[in-house]
């Protein structure tokens, strides 16, 4: 998901320096003239003058090139980007993403990847947010090192978190989809031995919170941690549920065709959001029913949607194109912060935007040239986590950032 961008132009840019380098004196062989039949050289002042054109040309260039180098993998923070400052690099290799707040502030739950690490798929881990800027990020893996994980959130009292996994299914990581059998289309894999869990930060499952055939995952608590909204596909299409954690009863949001998911509760429990296909015409209803046959989804064309907590007055907020998904509520509750393509046919890059409740008023508020995306707000308004291809260093790494939010820049 990211660009590498190298260059490397001997005569003006020093890879290890990262400097310009000046023309040093230049000594041209020793002749004898015809003339005079002496020898001499061309002096360095007059060779300069005669290449001072090409020279300020080949200037611009590396210029232009360095800084090509510079902002493609190496940039945190784009001038742009006015709502964010103090940015933070919390995580250095592996893929990293869905990072989201304990409800003090003072962890976060994320999923990761590293081979390098033998995290050969998605497992949950618990870092504690630093407390100043001296110190380190450090996490520990919460999940119990089988199967695939995805979609961790805190419980409120900070001792237990929520995610999904396969391990039911199988200890080992599950089997990524053929590409080459689809042409190569970009799709995900819904696995049917994911159910969503309850435990401890200790690592130890305490409880299977879903227990229905199929895809459980994707589960996020509203603010009193009251409710779980969940995305499953006990009946048949992969639909949004409200469980009500004390007593487990369970209500059905959502009825319309296509991928529901990725929802939020607003800060006061009152509304959620979501991100949705919604497949129209035959052909379009013929591949999203073939692909999720085969246990398969084309997240490509999504757009944001918004109702009451129950599931009514959905109204969809963005008419965008393309993919635009992974929403969440300011601090507020009045805007929605997602993440987008559509600006771009090639699909690439996603960055994040804002947009008001009835879907006026777009800004986009990230600028990175590869991925931006699963933006949470800490609890008290004053800080964004996200996941980010930046400052990778021209590696396809995606990390985790973390930022002061500025309301109004």
């Amino acid at each position: 998901m990211s660009l590498n961008t190298r260059y490397s132009i001997a005569c003006c840019y020093n890879t290890t320096s990262q400097k310009a380098d000046m023309l040093s004196p230049i000594m041209l062989p020793q002749h004898k003239s015809a003339t005079q039949g002496t020898m001499h050289l061309l002096s360095t002042a007059g060779l300069q003058k005669m290449l001072q054109p090409c020279l300020l040309l080949l200037f611009m260039v590396c210029s232009q090139l360095i800084q090509a180098q510079t902002t493609t993998g190496d940039t945190l923070h784009y001038a742009d980007e006015k709502h964010f400052k103090n940015i933070r690099q919390l995580t250095f290799g592996g893929d990293n993403a869905e990072a989201y707040w304990s409800f003090d502030n003072s962890r976060i739950i994320f999923q990761r990847t590293n081979p390098k690490e033998g995290v050969m798929c998605d497992r949950m881990f618990v870092g504690r947010i630093p407390a100043t800027d001296k110190d380190s990020f450090s996490f520990y893996e919460v999940s119990n090192g089988r199967g695939r994980t995805t979609c961790g959130y805190f419980m409120p009292n900070g001792k237990e978190v929520l995610y999904a996994s396969t391990y039911l299914g199988g200890d080992s990581c599950p089997p990524v989809p053929d590409r080459t059998k689809l042409g190569n289309r970009y799709v995900w894999p819904i696995y049917e031995s994911f159910d969503i869990f309850r435990a401890g930060t200790d690592g130890k499952i305490r409880e299977r919170v879903t227990t229905t055939p199929g895809y459980d995952a994707e589960a996020t608590l509203s603010r009193d941690g009251k409710k779980m909204i969940f995305t499953s596909m006990r009946d048949g299409d992969l639909d949004l549920y409200v469980m009500d954690m004390a007593t487990k009863k369970i209500i059905r949001v959502t009825k319309d065709l296509g991928y529901d998911g990725g929802a939020w509760f607003s800060p006061d429990g009152t509304k959620i959001v979501w991100r949705a296909s919604r497949p129209k015409t035959e052909a379009e209803i013929k591949d999203y029913k073939d692909l999720l046959a085969q246990g398969l989804v084309a997240p490509t064309q999504m757009e944001v949607f918004v109702a009451n907590a129950d599931g009514s007055n959905a109204k969809q907020i963005t008419h965008l194109g393309n993919a635009n998904w992974a929403p969440n509520f300011t601090p507020d509750g009045k805007r929605i912060i997602f993440c987008s393509n559509h600006e771009y046919k090639r699909g690439f890059p996603f960055n994040m935007y804002l947009i008001n409740m009835d879907g006026t008023g777009l800004e986009k508020i990230s600028r990175d040239k590869g991925f931006d995306a699963f933006p949470m707000f800490s609890s008290d308004g004053k800080k964004i986590m996200f996941s980010s291809n930046r400052s990778n260093g021209g590696t396809r790494d995606t990390n985790l950032f973390m930022a002061d939010w500025v309301d109004n820049p």
